[in-house]
């Protein structure tokens, strides 16, 4: 889930050894396994070996919609973005932003006059339904782009645009 979430995100191998608790041999393994496969693509910056997802294998957009599924993104997407009217955009940040499992997904609604008071209600259905908790904030559009300036690209996911 680490790369295939969130495209932007990279890693090297000490750092996911950390963040998932296994051993750097192990690690190693599967890493190794899936830039074998082309599913994976390196970087070396210094002495680090970073890794990311290849977004031009013909299977990255199938595991990325999988994992959307999985997570239940597509349900939030259904459920609450569809019926708020004047959203711009959705962005996942926190753990999932980084392709990390957790039980509360952190998102960041973007739009001007969306009704707060039934968004709650959306979200508080939709938990239910993806058996999460979803945490939120709402930016109006001069918010986000100052919310924006100080934020580092790949902990921000682009969920959902108006117009795609």
């Amino acid at each position: 889930m680490k790369f295939f979430l969130n495209s932007k995100s990279r890693s090297y191998l000490r750092n996911l050894e950390s963040e998932f608790g296994e051993s750097t041999n192990s690690i190693r393994l599967e890493l190794n396994k899936f830039e074998q496969a082309g599913l994976l693509t390196t970087e070396v910056d210094g002495n680090k070996k970073f890794f990311r997802a290849n977004t031009r294998h013909p299977l990255f957009r199938d595991i990325h919609n999988i994992l959307l599924k999985h997570v239940g993104f597509d349900k939030i997407i259904e459920r609450v973005v569809n019926k708020l009217g004047s959203m711009e955009k959705l962005y996942v940040t926190g753990d999932f932003a980084n392709g990390i499992d957790n039980p509360i997904i952190d998102l960041i609604f973007v739009g001007d006059n969306i009704n707060k008071e039934y968004l709650v209600n959306l979200v508080e259905k939709t938990e239910t339904l993806i058996s999460k908790r979803i945490r939120y904030v709402v930016f109006g559009l001069v918010e986000f782009d100052n919310y924006i300036v100080n934020q580092r690209e790949s902990d921000l996911l682009l969920l959902w645009k108006n117009g795609d």
